[in-house]
């Protein structure tokens, strides 16, 4: 975190998100946070120069089939992308987009597993004709391939 509000440029890692741990009653944290870390299909951390897939914000993380998905907002090119890992606290690989921008440019979101089916909650401002004080909930289905990669949403 820059206190300045400063990014990293170019080619230095993009900042990323912390996590910590919760003690049992869920009041204070056990332990030290840590940045969740996000790697291209190299193994490299992902770029800041790389507003297609870097992390800015919104971050979700869900388990299915001993997998954690952690998907997150790219900031100002508007995805809602996803990166995979075997341990809830990373690190994450890279896999993809799981929307493109939506109206209202907004990708705060959350997964859920209801009934033996998955599905992805988001907003956008398509019924208030684009005013982004006025956000309305979305819900559609996801599925997943035989791999356990999320398949993009179209509209």
């Amino acid at each position: 975190f820059d206190p300045a509000g400063e990014e990293p440029e170019g080619t230095a890692a993009a900042l990323s998100p912390r996590v910590a741990r919760l003690s049992g009653d869920m009041k204070r944290f056990e332990g030290e946070s840590a940045p969740v870390v996000i790697l291209d299909a190299d193994g490299e951390p992902l770029r800041a120069g790389d507003h297609d897939r870097r992390f800015f914000e919104a971050a979700w993380v869900h388990k299915k089939d001993g997998v954690y998905y952690f998907s997150y907002s790219t900031g100002d090119t508007h995805y809602l992308v996803y990166a995979t890992g075997d341990n809830p606290v990373g690190p994450f690989t890279y896999q993809g987009r799981i929307l493109e921008p939506v109206a209202g440019w907004t990708t705060h979101h959350s997964i859920v597993e209801f009934k033996g089916k998955w599905y992805l909650f988001h907003h956008d401002t398509t019924l208030s004709g684009g005013r982004n004080s006025l956000r309305c909930v979305k819900v559609r289905e996801i599925f997943y391939d035989a791999a356990g990669r999320i398949l993009p949403l179209t509209d």
